[in-house]
């Protein structure tokens, strides 16, 4: 992106038209979402899915982003432990049209946002107070094994923040340790979302996003350390390479 094609109107216009569009759809959805709790989750699952689904269209019509996947033939078989790079708001949209039934690994505060928490909190994520240290990891590690063997993915950003392109966050180890327990393996995914929407911003740019899906990392039998250093090191060179960077040494470890 460069600083010049900021400052255009139509950016802005446009970026302005996404933003309206994808509020008023969250109040819809959330005022519409009590009348899910009859169903069970798979049904809330197919439902509040289409919140996404509908802003993923809205980004592509006002704002010419669209995406693009490799590697979904890696999200076959049973439910395992994803990790994501965290770059923009983009993925936090996007994993849930590509990836099977999932539930999220967030901070507890997001379920009191008004409207967005409200319809995050039927599908029960697992949401984790970041100050309760030892007691947090217990509850992720419980409650993760759980969703996994009701055949829910368990989805988590690792660097538990977003870092722009050229960055990296310290990868912490929580999704590692639940993998260990679990046996499951981690499938990492990288992609250059950054690029197009940023960290923060208002604008969004016209473009292609690219998301690649990875190879399963095996976890049985190993510590969650060694897990965690295989799962960066993929994530990192291929982010490196999707976002045209010289290599994973680019970005220095912040946050």
């Amino acid at each position: 992106m460069t600083e010049p094609a900021s400052s255009k109107p139509e950016l802005y216009l446009r970026a302005g038209l996404f933003w309206v569009g994808m509020a008023l759809s969250t109040v819809l959805f959330a005022l519409f979402s009590p009348l899910l709790l009859p169903l069970k989750w798979h049904g809330r699952f197919r439902v509040l899915s289409q919140w996404t689904r509908f802003n993923l269209w809205w980004l592509t019509l006002t704002c010419g982003l669209r995406y693009t996947v490799t590697g979904t033939e890696h999200l076959g078989g049973e439910a395992r432990v994803l990790m994501c790079k965290h770059q923009s708001a983009w993925e936090t949209l996007a994993l849930q049209q590509f990836i099977p039934p999932q539930v999220w690994v967030l901070k507890q505060e997001l379920l009191r946002i008004p409207f967005f928490g409200w319809a995050i909190g039927m599908l029960e994520p697992i949401a984790l107070d970041r100050a309760a240290g030892r007691k947090a990891m217990d509850q992720l590690v419980a409650q993760g094994l759980d969703r996994l063997d009701r055949g829910l993915w368990v989805v988590l950003f690792p660097e538990g923040t977003r870092t722009p392109p050229g960055h990296q966050g310290r990868y912490k180890v929580g999704g590692a340790v639940l993998a260990a327990r679990s046996g499951r393996p981690v499938i990492p995914v990288a992609h250059n979302a950054g690029l197009f929407w940023p960290r923060n911003s208002f604008l969004k740019y016209p473009g292609t996003i690219q998301v690649e899906v990875g190879p399963p990392i095996p976890t049985e039998g190993r510590k969650p350390e060694a897990i965690m250093k295989d799962v960066q090191a993929w994530i990192e060179s291929r982010t490196a390479v999707l976002c045209g960077l010289p290599g994973p040494d680019a970005g220095q470890p912040h946050g």
